[in-house]
């Protein structure tokens, strides 16, 4: 990145008190002018800086790509140094903004509702792929930098977070290819593995909104479920998050893969050294999956009996 002109980060997804509010602050203290995007009905008191540009974005909405596109080269002069879709934040919730739309899906694989994964993916793998396709000229013209928010849970196969984790890996290959082809304009790509962040997330889970279906054949861990639903992770906070993250990106030489975040150590070292089963074996003793060997086969075999 040169410091002969004002550099400029876009950064998607800016709710209060999430990691786009961190970040922008953070690449503020860092001399940087941020462009960072809300939904219309979020508020944006939290984002008054001089070197704070908010403008309204749905990264699900095509129609709005063109419209913002202008406002962004009007600012920038058609030059973008970080282009960071946080549309699709890490892995963990915090509970403090309900009016957040959900993009994260807690279900078993088997029970999975395929049309909540649908929007899933429309916001954590084609939000980024779509602002990618807008402003790849604009990051070439900068020699800039695009940041992929990867999570563990596309890296393990965390229990309850199919579809989550298939998005996350999803993007994460993504990122892996974009770095390849971006390489020859002088564009670096950054896949960051998240570990546990508080962030918004996965609100719609929590409470009484998220229950395994009654015929589930998972129904005998339900109140596991529904703890795990309601669950206070050990997590970093935004903020944390924030100063690590950004350091790293601003690096004349960053990581293709940057690993941040609570259990990142573990997720990474487990991965790195021991066998891929190795995870079936944990996850099947923290969840307790053994309760429900035979389960089903004797549901059966009752439901045999009293039709006879």
């Amino acid at each position: 990145m040169t410091n002969s002109r004002t550099r400029f980060v876009l950064i998607t997804g800016c709710g209060e008190g999430g990691i786009g509010h961190a970040l922008a602050k953070q690449f503020v203290v860092n001399g940087l002018s941020v462009i960072a995007t809300l939904l219309p009905h979020e508020g944006r008191k939290h984002l008054d800086h001089p070197q704070i540009h908010v403008l309204d974005l749905d990264v699900t909405q095509e129609k709005e790509m063109l419209p913002f596109k202008k406002h962004v080269e009007a600012i920038t002069a058609g030059n973008l140094d970080v282009l960071w879709d946080l549309s699709a934040p890490a892995l963990s919730i915090l509970p403090d903004q309900a009016h957040v739309s959900p993009i994260g899906y807690t279900m078993t694989a088997a029970d999975t509702d395929v049309r909540q994964v649908e929007k899933m993916f429309a916001v954590n793998v084609f939000g980024p792929m779509r602002m990618v396709h807008h402003f790849h000229k604009m990051l070439v013209s900068a020699r800039g930098v695009v940041v992929n928010i990867g999570s563990i849970g596309g890296v393990c196969p965390y229990v309850f977070g199919a579809s989550y984790n298939a998005t996350k890996a999803a993007l994460i290959h993504y990122g892996n290819t974009l770095r390849v082809e971006m390489k020859p304009f002088g564009v670096r790509v950054i896949n960051v593995i998240s570990g546990e962040v508080s962030t918004n997330i996965l609100k719609s889970d929590m409470g009484d909104s998220r229950a395994l279906p009654e015929d589930s054949i998972y129904a005998p861990l339900a109140g596991l479920f529904k703890a795990h639903i309601n669950r206070t992770p050990d997590a970093m906070t935004p903020n944390e998050y924030a100063q690590g993250v950004v350091a790293t990106v601003l690096k004349r030489s960053p990581p293709a893969w940057f690993w941040y975040g609570n259990s990142t150590l573990l997720v990474r070292t487990l991965d790195t050294f021991l066998p891929r089963t190795t995870w079936d074996w944990l996850f099947y003793r923290w969840f307790n999956l053994k309760t429900l060997e035979g389960t089903f086969t004797e549901s059966g075999k009752e439901s045999t009996s009293a039709q006879a």
